[in-house]
């Protein structure tokens, strides 16, 4: 196999690092309303691709969506702008993990960058009859790594808890 560039472009397999995704967008007028901002669903159509590109880079396998939520959309993207997309896997449980995603608008004008959105996606692991499959464990290698697998740990508690008050509900 062929690797590119030195040590710190190729992260050792499994860990977090080896999860990370940065993929860019140029706002065009199809993807932008009338009052020239991205469209939502647009910018949530990128997340989730490039969060799964993160998923599937560490479960070495098809993947799906499970669920996108706490999307928070804090300042607006703008026709023309360029959208910096970044995912890495937060979290590996059973069959699933959780993935992280920043989008940053930046002016290609002036360089300047602003975080536009984030959120939190969850994808499963599919076997070739696309049944869910364990995953790998997820090899955290630093303090941040740590930090972001303990907060999508409580975040994985909230989502369970909500299905099983939902499920309960109906």
């Amino acid at each position: 196999m062929t690797t590119i560039g030195n040590d710190s472009e190729n992260p050792p397999k499994g860990s977090v690092a080896a999860t990370r995704v940065e993929m860019t967008q140029v706002v065009l007028p199809q993807f932008a309303n009338s009052l020239g901002n991205v469209f939502g669903g647009q910018m949530v159509s990128w997340i989730d691709i490039c969060a799964a590109v993160a998923a599937q880079r560490h479960c070495r396998a098809q993947v799906v969506t499970a669920s996108i939520d706490a999307v928070h959309f804090m300042a607006p993207v703008k026709l023309g702008h360029v959208v910096v997309l970044k995912s890495q896997v937060n979290a590996a449980f059973s069959t699933s993990v959780e993935c992280g995603v920043s989008a940053w608008m930046e002016d290609p004008l002036t360089g300047e960058r602003a975080r536009a959105v984030k959120a939190y996606s969850t994808f499963v692991s599919l076997d070739e009859a696309g049944h869910p499959q364990p995953v790998p464990p997820l090899t955290l290698l630093t303090d941040e790594d740590r930090r972001r697998h303990q907060a999508a740990l409580a975040r994985r508690q909230a989502r369970l808890a909500l299905r099983a008050a939902q499920q309960g509900a109906s």
